[in-house]
């Protein structure tokens, strides 16, 4: 059998089945019918017209930052220093331990520990329910020499694990702090929940005071008021030398705040164009007999 007769039978036998005969006039031109006449897509000159999308559907970031900002709470100015006094009376030198509230260790004798805006006690049950982190520090004392005594930054879990960290108060010299009895350091951080403490040796006979600056706080009572735990200090911090107080009014970026970026444009989506659908003919021809 021929190999187009053959083709042909099949496409007869085809025809017989699903072929409606739309149109028919002639059994011998009659073409097969594919059963879709009529149902293909119209897609001459088919544009997607994106031109709005940019505007209407642009993402705002500064909308975004806003609502961030506005979500968290704001600490008072004046609701955000701690003076820590230490005196040590002891006859020798010894080690003092400010914050620690899980641990509560004991202050060796003849050493004072307190806080001048409350207590020290109340310092260490606050941070347990309502950790702060402290950004700046202060730090005057009654004889020089007792910046040679690094401070200890340290954290102790009740599993037993503990990591320090040394902090040198005379890193922080320089010419712009007059006096020699105190040292400001704006890049001092410390978070005290009731895990951490902060250790310095304490020579005899010497008063050292330290002022923190609190930056940022978690207050828990705010989920009564179905708030935002998280409140932030947004005063700068000041310094009493004006080149660096207005350096450092800037925006806090604390608490994972994102800073403000410059909004950009965005490009316009491409423009899709679909071809209309093509009906495919069949390139056989009946042979006629």
């Amino acid at each position: 059998m021929d190999y187009n007769d053959e083709l042909m039978r099949y496409e007869e036998a085809a025809e017989d089945q699903y072929d409606d005969y739309d149109g028919y006039d002639d059994e011998d031109e009659d073409d097969f019918d594919s059963g879709f006449e009529g149902a293909e897509d119209e897609y001459d000159d088919y544009e997607d017209d994106y031109d709005d999308y940019e505007d209407e559907g642009e993402y705002d970031d500064d909308a975004y930052d806003d609502y961030t900002r506005t979500s968290i709470g704001k600490i008072d100015p004046n609701d955000r220093t701690l003076t820590v006094v230490v005196t040590n009376k002891s006859g020798d030198a010894a080690e003092a331990v400010i914050f620690g509230g899980n641990a509560e260790a004991a202050q060796p004798t003849g050493v004072v520990v307190d806080i001048e805006e409350s207590s020290h006690k109340e310092v260490r049950e606050e941070s347990k329910a309502n950790p702060f982190k402290i950004a700046g520090m202060k730090y005057s004392v009654s004889n020089p020499l007792q910046f040679d005594n690094v401070l200890r930054v340290e954290r102790r879990t009740a599993s037993g694990s503990k990591t320090t960290r040394v902090y040198q108060p005379r890193n922080a010299t320089s010419p712009q702090n007059f006096t020699q009895s105190l040292i400001d350091d704006d890049n001092f951080e410390m978070d005290v929940t009731g895990q951490d403490s902060l250790r310095v040796v304490v020579e005899d006979g010497v008063t050292a005071v330290f002022t923190f600056t609190i930056k940022a706080r978690a207050n828990l009572g705010n989920l009564l008021k179905g708030q935002n735990v998280a409140e932030l200090s947004r005063a700068p911090r000041t310094t009493g030398l004006p080149q660096l107080d207005l350096a450092r009014r800037k925006r806090p970026t604390a608490l994972g705040l994102r800073p403000k970026r410059r909004r950009r444009r965005r490009a316009a989506p491409r423009r899709i164009v679909r071809r209309p659908i093509r009906k495919r003919v069949s390139r056989l021809r009946r042979r006629r007999s």
